[in-house]
């Protein structure tokens, strides 16, 4: 599989890289970041331009993330949250993380586009549906996507003959980071609702 997504880099360059980071976007399995290393790799071998590569998977990033956070405001993702809101079972969960994402948006928005970027796709759904303002999602998803691009196209250039070793030891890292962060977050949440029974 990885020699197949190495060719389709080789053969299609920058189209490829932008497809993967918008789609990747959707919470569509698609290997983005191995994507991107492999183009640093191949603009450190002369194959492709290194700023390029950089813009092509910055651009299709952030357009992914626009569009989900987009869709989510315009149609229908308000009234989803509504209809979660009254469920007595959810209402104060989601309650709680609606005010963490009015209060600390700008940085779970930042975080998830590459430390944490398995959330990132709900993430944008979340805030489109709570109606976070554009401006700061816009600001706190241009730098996160900006971190993104830069440290995996980076990656890529100057270890460009160990993609594959990388790219799993960086999923499996990333992958136990938010499953700590989520496991952390759902425990905080369930031991404050627990607290005014025991009070």
């Amino acid at each position: 599989m990885t020699d197949l997504l190495l060719l389709w880099v080789s053969d299609y360059g920058l189209l490829v890289i932008s497809l993967a980071t918008l789609l990747s976007c959707f919470a569509l399995p698609m290997p983005s970041s191995l994507m991107m290393m492999a183009g640093g790799a191949f603009a450190a071998t002369g194959d492709l331009v290194l700023w390029q590569v950089c813009i092509g998977a910055f651009v299709g990033a952030v357009v992914g993330d626009q569009t989900g956070y987009a869709m989510a405001r315009r149609f229908g993702g308000d009234r989803l949250w509504a209809w979660l809101r009254q469920k007595r079972s959810s209402a104060r969960l989601l309650a709680q993380a609606e005010t963490l994402l009015d209060r600390r948006g700008g940085w779970a928005i930042y975080l998830t586009r590459w430390l944490f970027s398995p959330l990132g796709p709900y993430i944008n759904v979340l805030a489109g549906a709570t109606r976070m303002p554009w401006p700061r999602f816009l600001l706190a998803d241009v730098l996160g996507e900006a971190t993104w691009v830069t440290v995996y196209v980076t990656l890529g250039y100057v270890f460009g003959t160990q993609i594959e070793e990388l790219s799993n030891t960086l999923g499996n890292v990333i992958g136990a980071l938010t499953a700590g962060m989520v496991t952390l977050l759902l425990g905080r949440a369930l031991w404050q609702q627990r607290k005014p029974r025991v009070q």
